[in-house]
């Protein structure tokens, strides 16, 4: 994903110099052929990172389209207050890139687990909140938040990430995408973890379970229409997030649909208990550790499934 970001970058800097991209010392594998190409269009600012955001804050209220590009944590918790009062508050072209959302960085332990950064995120005003779950999506968000003149988060994944869409025509910002038609079950999720979202369906299949499954690029705005006509249409939504289930993506759809006069779905959300991990290891063997593989989702709700 970060590749990705970073070259759709390149494109949107060559043809306009008010591009500005800033980072705290990293990056050097990836974003030097950013500076490389345009070394008046970047910033390093060292490890500052809340420092890091001001300055985007003050080169945006300037006429820059300021991105600030970091690790997990780094630029959203780290930097928070920063975020609300000089970015938000202003309103101010600031685009937050999170490289390493979920547990992307799970062998650096809890300090890089980026678990609570979309309940943080989308509860400031202003603030534009994205959740691309591969490459293809990525590369249309970065050009669709680019449009967009106020505060923006794009939450990616480290690197690596698999081509999960084949194509995607005429996507509309704010919308999900279908990736699966069903019946009686709906999975939504959100980011790299949709990858295990695919997965799950396949497992399914074998139990003649075919569930409809969506892909929300984004949580601020959210898709209010596909959830209301899911909810009408479907038994179960079940959301999947790899992310604290409090605040994030999961509570998003919840808040939809306590407001809807008529829903007939029951909700499930599947992501990260409200506690603290303590363990490192590889993304994947967090996300089974904490019960959010395709495995572990298969062995909490096929039972329950196959009995509807």
């Amino acid at each position: 994903m970060r590749n990705t970001f970073v070259n759709t970058l390149i494109e949107l800097a060559k043809q306009d110099k008010d591009v500005v991209l800033l980072t705290g010392d990293l990056g050097y594998g990836v974003l030097n052929s950013f500076w490389e190409k345009f070394p008046e269009q970047f910033v390093n600012v060292g490890i500052a990172e809340q420092n890091m955001l001001g300055i985007a804050a003050g080169l945006a209220l300037n006429g820059k389209k300021a991105y600030v590009y970091s690790i997990g944590n780094f630029p959203t918790l780290r930097a928070i207050e920063f975020i609300r009062n000089d970015v938000c508050y202003h309103n101010a072209n600031v685009k937050i890139i999170c490289v390493g959302g979920g547990f992307a960085y799970g062998s650096a332990g809890m300090s890089h687990h980026a678990i609570e950064d979309i309940a943080i995120m989308r509860a400031i005003p202003n603030m534009i909140v994205s959740t691309p779950c591969d490459p293809l999506e990525v590369e249309i968000l970065t050009k669709e938040t680019y449009k967009i003149q106020s505060p923006c988060y794009i939450r990616l994944g480290k690197g690596g990430e698999k081509k999960l869409h084949k194509e995607i025509k005429d996507y509309s910002f704010g919308k999900s995408i279908k990736i699966q038609e069903g019946k009686d079950i709906a999975i939504f999720s959100c980011g790299a973890i949709t990858e295990e979202a695919i997965e799950l369906c396949e497992m399914l299949k074998k139990d003649n379970i075919i569930p409809s499954l969506y892909s929300f690029p984004t949580v601020k705005p959210i898709d209010k229409e596909i959830i209301e006509n899911i909810t009408s249409t479907h038994k179960i939504i079940i959301t999947l997030e790899e992310h604290n289930i409090v605040g994030g993506f999961g509570s998003a759809v919840a808040e939809v649909m306590a407001e809807m006069k008529n829903k007939n779905a029951k909700l499930i959300r599947l992501g990260l208990n409200d506690e603290f991990t303590s363990i490192v290891g590889t993304q994947k063997y967090l996300r089974d550790k904490y019960n959010i593989s395709a495995q572990k989702i298969y062995e909490r709700i096929s039972t329950f499934l196959t009995n509807l």
